[in-house]
């Protein structure tokens, strides 16, 4: 039922009936009615609505009143079959160049630029990255685990990053982490299986061959300059004389396999009273 405009009411109830008033932009509240006859209830508002808000220095504003260049992102969006979170912006975020340039175990981190580059020279040409409005490293972002993040936005120009000087020149990325909220305790528990498997197999030229071929070029370049392989060699690792002294290792085959699989648990737990939370 709905009130009048005054904000006042009347239902049938039994003592040991609940009443849950609810209302747009408001948090929901449960009120055992036992034996009252008269019920006077204050709405609070709803301080966790993400997609209505938009965070920027000085705390959140409501998206309409704000006019620079603020891209609030979902957070299932940042989710991918990877460790790292960096991975994850190309294609994803309008405004935002990203690109890998190794995937050693490691120093995998994506480059990104907001924009494109406004600082020169030796400098810092990276965004300015907050989390939960503390200074971190790409490192520190890329380590950040989807599942642990409430919030994630993008300031892209002047109007936006004003608040931070200088140093927020190329942009800036702000993230706030989940936090416990007063209430009952909340567990979550998400498991995920993602198979990788490389798109196409370079078929490589084994050894025997690479060899002929080396000699083949040395000679081409200078055609008095000895064979880099002897034809000794060539020959003895044909026949396989010994594995040892002249090895005709795979070694695409040995160090990479045709699929993988990739598994990711977490296990969140929240809550808490108006002492502390968790």
């Amino acid at each position: 039922m709905i009130t009048d405009v005054d904000g006042t009411y009347s239902i049938d109830a039994k003592p040991d009936d609940k009443l849950v008033f609810s209302y747009i932009g408001m948090e929901n509240q449960t009120i055992e009615i036992k034996n009252k006859t008269r019920i006077d209830v204050v709405m609070a508002e709803k301080t966790d609505e993400l997609e209505e808000v938009t965070v920027v220095a000085f705390g959140k504003q409501k998206k309409e009143s704000v006019i620079s260049s603020i891209e609030t992102v979902r957070v299932d969006n940042l989710r991918v079959p990877s460790s790292n979170l960096t991975t994850s912006f190309a294609g994803r975020l309008a405004g935002m160049i990203s690109y890998q340039t190794s995937g050693e175990p490691g120093q995998d981190n994506a480059d990104f630029f907001i924009r494109g580059v406004a600082s020169f020279g030796t400098g810092k040409v990276n965004p300015l990255i907050l989390i939960d409005n503390i200074e971190m490293s790409a490192n520190d972002l890329s380590r950040l685990h989807p599942d642990d993040i409430a919030s994630f936005s993008i300031l892209k120009d002047a109007t936006a990053t004003a608040l931070y000087g200088a140093r927020a020149a190329n942009g800036v990325i702000l993230v706030t982490t989940k936090e416990g909220r007063e209430g009952n305790i909340k567990v979550s528990f998400r498991i995920e299986n993602a198979f990788s498997s490389p798109t196409k197999k370079i078929k490589m030229a084994d050894p025997i061959l690479y060899m002929k071929i080396a000699n083949e070029a040395a000679k081409t370049r200078n055609p008095l300059a000895s064979d880099i392989y002897s034809l000794e060699k060539i020959e003895n690792t044909i026949l396989g004389t010994n594995p040892m002294v002249y090895p005709a290792t795979d070694w695409m085959d040995m160090l990479f396999k045709n699929m993988t699989m990739n598994q990711k648990v977490n296990l969140n737990i929240s809550g808490g009273g108006k002492v502390a939370q968790y």
